[in-house]
């Protein structure tokens, strides 16, 4: 749902450049090379270049390298329900800017729609909607006994953080974001910690979020006060890929993306460390992300009845753990809750899963939006999941 700097410094020296990587490029990726800018970041490309990158940064090595996650051998079915009629549809998906909308409900796809020249085999950038994930990827630490209890200390799976303001907080505090270290999360601010972060040098040895988190002071005790921030996120999965002692794309490849049945490959970005963001930026088709939709409504148990997650991992993980300032919202294990009981993973510029399990439905869109998140599209799309709602409830 925040904003995600991306930095493209390298990118003009390796287009001056050229070699063989470039001249192994197929035709699409060389248009998503050429439409990028050379030196910005994400919230300051043109409409046309976010158009271009955001289904092609797994595909540029000089953008940033990528982790792959392999599919499933047996793909979980989607099959075609009742063709669900919204009125106004076009006009909606027009103005979000939508590249691909996909809806299912009791398991099977009611609509499936895709824009600005995507479609079903392209992978689109999930920005923070990849918070959701990690935090599932917690659950399964947990189920495997990697991560003993969401109590414990951070700095006991992650030793580098001892000393610092992490000393006292815990893996829930940390899923919640309220650790109450201090952080900055305005990306108006060129000083801001979530655009520092991805800046400086890390210390020698240590992991690149490591090292600038535990230099942070404390501006709040330990699970007082919600406070977002991307930073903890992907500390989230320095944890636990050092509980697993795994990186965290294969982790998520063994215990999401195969299990739940994904039908096509996944990458994620990793950052100057070599570790996967995993506050951001998973590339996955758009039927996949309904996928994991439908794998949150089973409770984290697979068509094969492996439970992956504590059977009630995720009753206590979409609900509101914390309050936001917002009527009838909350926040819950990297999860944004409804009072309703539904809930959705959000990412900037119009990604989002969004999960109703009283209706059985799931609605996973990828678009690009006019703005990060203070346009008109955020709006729009509250207004059309209780269209959606109202229409499954009417039986339509």
């Amino acid at each position: 749902m925040r904003k995600r700097t991306i930095a493209l410094g390298a990118l003009a020296a390796a287009l001056l450049a050229g070699g063989a990587w470039y001249g192994s490029l197929d035709k699409e990726t060389r248009g998503i090379l050429a439409a990028l800018p050379t030196n910005a970041d994400v919230l300051m490309w043109s409409q046309d270049q976010r158009d271009a990158a955001f289904r092609g940064m797994d595909r540029l090595p000089v953008l940033a390298e990528a982790a792959d996650v392999a599919p499933s051998a047996s793909p979980l079915p989607l099959p075609v329900g009742k063709p669900l009629e919204v009125p106004g549809i076009d006009q909606y998906l027009a103005q979000q800017r939508a590249a691909g909308i996909v809806i299912v409900q009791d398991g099977k796809i009611r609509l499936e729609r895709y824009g600005l020249d995507f479609d079903a085999k392209g992978r689109w950038t999930s920005f923070s909607v990849a918070k959701s994930f990690t935090s599932t990827l917690v659950g399964a630490a947990v189920q495997d006994g990697a991560i003993k209890s969401l109590d414990d200390k951070v700095s006991q799976y992650i030793p580098d953080l001892r000393g610092s303001a992490y000393d006292d907080v815990t893996v829930r505090q940390l899923l919640t974001m309220s650790s109450g270290v201090r952080w900055n999360e305005d990306y108006e601010d060129p000083k801001a910690d979530v655009a520092q972060f991805n800046a400086v040098t890390p210390d020698p040895g240590v992991d690149a979020t490591v090292s600038y988190l535990r230099k942070l002071p404390r501006a709040h005790p330990p699970g007082e006060v919600w406070h977002y921030n991307t930073g903890e996120t992907n500390l989230i999965g320095v944890l636990v890929s050092s509980a697993v002692k795994k990186p965290l794309a294969q982790y998520l490849q063994e215990k999401i993306w195969q299990p739940a049945g994904m039908e096509a490959p996944a990458t994620w970005l990793k950052g100057k460390t070599g570790h996967e963001i995993a506050g951001c930026c998973l590339q996955a088709a758009t039927r996949d992300f309904a996928r994991f939709g439908l794998f949150v409504l089973a409770g984290g148990k697979t068509a094969q009845g492996q439970q992956i997650v504590p059977a009630d991992w995720f009753a206590a993980a979409t609900v509101k753990q914390k309050d936001i300032g917002e009527p009838g919202r909350g926040y819950g294990y990297q999860w944004w809750t409804y009072d309703d009981g539904s809930v959705a993973a959000q990412g900037i510029f119009g990604q989002g899963i969004f999960i109703d399990p009283k209706r059985k439905l799931v609605i996973a869109s990828n678009a690009n939006w006019t703005r990060a998140t203070k346009g008109p599209e955020p709006d729009a799309r509250e207004a059309f999941y209780k269209q959606v709602q109202a229409l499954v409830d009417a039986g339509k």
